[in-house]
């Protein structure tokens, strides 16, 4: 089956929808224009129940489908997608463009939602399946674990949700095409933070210092090196240090510096062994300079892994929606990390990338979601729930 022909009717709205999103991001956990105007979408369009303030700011929209035959098992299935944006400056110069200063849409989460929206309004009309479908729209997956915070309100249980899916946008991948793997997809992702100090003075005598700028340049070499020494070169691991503070003046030698960074990792045991890795490397810079330095070494996103009977009903949808031709069915694993890894864990699911054309990366200044790409996610998510649920 291809696109749904009445989700070429509705495009149009569902890409006003996603444009007004666009232009009132929202960060974290405070979305709390998008979270109200996807709960009264939501009552629009007959949802049986909507329920907001899960998880803080999520909202979750319940559609009833046919009673079940007796005797059959009733099945509820999750649709995820997430609603927050990210601390970036908009310089895409479309009409709708960020109207919240320092806040754009740069992941195309403005997309999830309104092609989510689409969905949930198409199956609350004509509803074609047995069981339930639960719409869960998201808040703060841009570092905040929004997804653990709804699950940790009960969101699996209290919904009685037992499988669960979630898409994503990929620029440079072929509007109409999907891409997906069974098994690790996307990384876990811990974060570093640094605090070295040291001990300042003038520039000119540096022999009566303790320079946390040097310190912290042995830090980054040191650590940055901890992928290429000490992982097997068949795994796959990042260490990147992407923030390096210190010091107001150039003849000033300063008492602290401050960096921070990532690890990436595919692999619950490599990303025990980096964590560990990491700890060392900073006890032995403290040791040799004679600073004091503080780890604060914090685990965030697990790994995010696709069950492979859901991966493969996944692929096989997205095949039904786009042609086989256009579904990548065993696509690399990437080190982006993902918090829907929280979900996963829970229940079994699969997480899909469609395609967003040739366009800006993501987390992107110039990056738009592709409104072509609306009918095939839209078509795939009513397509997964008609046929996960067809009784």
């Amino acid at each position: 089956m291809p696109v749904v022909n009445r989700v070429a009717d509705l495009a149009p709205d569902i890409a006003a929808w996603r444009q007004d999103i666009h232009a009132h991001p929202e960060l974290l956990y405070e979305v709390h224009r998008t979270a109200a105007l996807v709960a009264e979408r939501l009552k629009e369009f007959g949802c049986d129940e909507v329920v907001t303030g899960i998880g803080r700011t999520g909202v979750v929209g319940v559609i009833k489908g046919r009673k079940a035959a007796e005797g059959q098992e009733i099945r509820t299935l999750g649709l995820r997608a997430d609603m927050d944006a990210l601390p970036i400056v908009e310089a895409t110069g479309v009409p709708y463009a960020s109207k919240n200063s320092g806040v754009m849409h740069a992941c195309g989460h403005d997309g999830h939602t309104a092609m989510l929206l689409g969905a949930a309004r198409y199956l609350a009309e004509t509803r074609n399946f047995e069981g339930s479908v639960v719409v869960i729209f998201q808040p703060a997956e841009e570092g905040g674990a929004g997804a653990k915070a709804m699950m940790d309100d009960g969101l699996m249980k209290r919904f009685g949700i037992d499988q669960v899916y979630g898409m994503h946008s990929a620029p440079g991948l072929a509007v109409g095409k999907f891409a997906i793997r069974p098994g690790p997809y996307m990384a876990s992702g811990n974060r570093i933070n640094i605090t070295v100090e040291g001990r300042g003075g003038h520039a000119g005598w540096p022999h009566q210092t303790i320079d946390p700028v040097v310190v912290g340049a042995q830090l980054v070499v040191a650590l940055q090196s901890i992928v290429s020494r000490s992982v097997d070169p068949l795994e796959a691991a990042v260490v990147s240090m992407t923030m390096f503070h210190a010091g107001d003046a150039t003849n000033v030698i300063p008492d602290k510096a401050q960096l921070n960074g990532t690890v990436r990792t595919l692999n619950p045991e490599v990303r025990e062994l980096v964590g560990k890795r990491v700890r060392e490397v900073v006890d032995g810079v403290a040791a040799l300079t004679g600073a004091k330095i503080d780890l604060d070494y914090r685990a965030g996103y697990p790994v995010l892994v696709n069950h492979v009977a859901q991966t493969e009903i996944a692929a096989r949808v997205a095949a039904e929606v786009a042609g086989a031709s256009n579904v990548i069915s065993d696509a690399p694993p990437m080190l982006g990390a993902e918090d829907f890894a929280f979900m996963l864990e829970e229940k079994p699911g699969a997480f899909i990338f469609i395609g967003n054309g040739d366009s800006a990366g993501l987390h992107h200044p110039a990056y738009n979601f592709n409104d072509d790409a609306i009918v095939y996610g839209t078509s795939y998510w009513i397509r997964l729930a008609e046929t996960q649920l067809a009784g």
